[in-house]
């Protein structure tokens, strides 16, 4: 099982880090966990295309998880994916594809409809039909041949007076080739994501600020309720024996503060720790 980050940045444009997308590749299949700005492009870069993707995992609706769904979905259909593509993620997730195809892509796909109607020679399926999105609640998720995805209901701003059912989110733990990958999505210390790194091999954390930069109010606030902070992440490794924690979702700082970051992540537990960086690969 190897794992690629694709995107290891926020919502915040940065031209070192993209939004949230990573890859995750089990023998010839080939898993997408969220589809934030830059996803397309950073499969190109590893050499791979939207084409090449078989499932598409989202973990909540923030645009930066989702920002690039409509582009990967698009090109994998236009550059020729005739296999079904399969989207799974919380509760809404089918309306927002069916959005992007009945609304925001509409006239794009009756275009390319006509022109293969016209083209008798270039074989083109209904977009509509070759997609297939699937809501799932959190416990849920999908299982191959070869390996099993299942979801985990994760606290991310819900104290800020949303319910799950008003904001689903998920971390997501993946079990393969005798091995666990958890990605917590993003997500506070909480039940839910040190249920699904538990015994991980790896886990993928967010881990937005470190402690010695929380300097007011509001980013005691993001810290407590929204992104775990390094302390978090260090909490989350120990009280789930993680093997390995990298960290994501890095809100950007200088390079003396990403060190205070690695610092405090570390404290507490033998977990190795790594800042992850875009395009950054591990095998498991």
């Amino acid at each position: 099982m190897k794992l690629t980050l694709l995107g290891t940045g926020t919502p915040r444009p940065s031209t070192k880090r993209q939004a949230t997308a990573n890859l995750v590749q089990i023998g010839g299949e080939i898993l997408l966990f969220d589809a934030g700005r830059g996803a397309s492009t950073q499969l190109a870069a590893v050499g791979l295309l939207p084409r090449d993707l078989d499932y598409i995992f989202i973990t909540h609706h923030h645009f930066d998880h989702i920002s690039d769904l409509g582009d990967l979905l698009l090109s994998a259909w236009n550059d020729g994916r005739t296999a079904p593509l399969r989207v799974f993620g919380p509760h809404g997730t089918k309306d927002i594809v069916e959005t992007l195809f009945t609304q925001i892509y509409a006239r794009d796909i009756a275009f390319r409809l006509k022109e293969a109607e016209v083209l008798e020679n270039y074989p083109l399926p209904d977009i509509r039909d070759l997609v297939q999105v699937t809501d799932i609640p959190a416990s849920a998720g999908h299982k191959s041949k070869n390996w099993q995805v299942r979801a985990y209901a994760v606290e991310h701003g819900h104290a800020l007076g949303m319910t799950q059912e008003e904001w689903p989110c998920f971390g997501y733990r993946i079990e393969a080739e005798r091995k666990v990958l958890a990605i917590s999505g993003d997500t506070i210390d909480c039940e839910g994501v040190r249920s699904l790194a538990q015994n991980a091999d790896l886990l993928l954390q967010c881990c937005y600020l470190a402690e010695a930069e929380i300097d007011t109010a509001d980013k005691r606030t993001l810290s407590n309720h929204v992104l775990a902070s390094a302390p978090q992440a260090a909490a989350i490794a120990k009280a789930a024996n993680v093997g390995k924690m990298v960290l994501t979702h890095l809100a950007q700082k200088s390079d003396a503060m990403l060190k205070q970051v690695l610092t405090e992540a570390r404290q507490g537990h033998k977990c190795e720790v790594v800042i992850g960086e875009d395009l950054m690969s591990f095998t498991i």
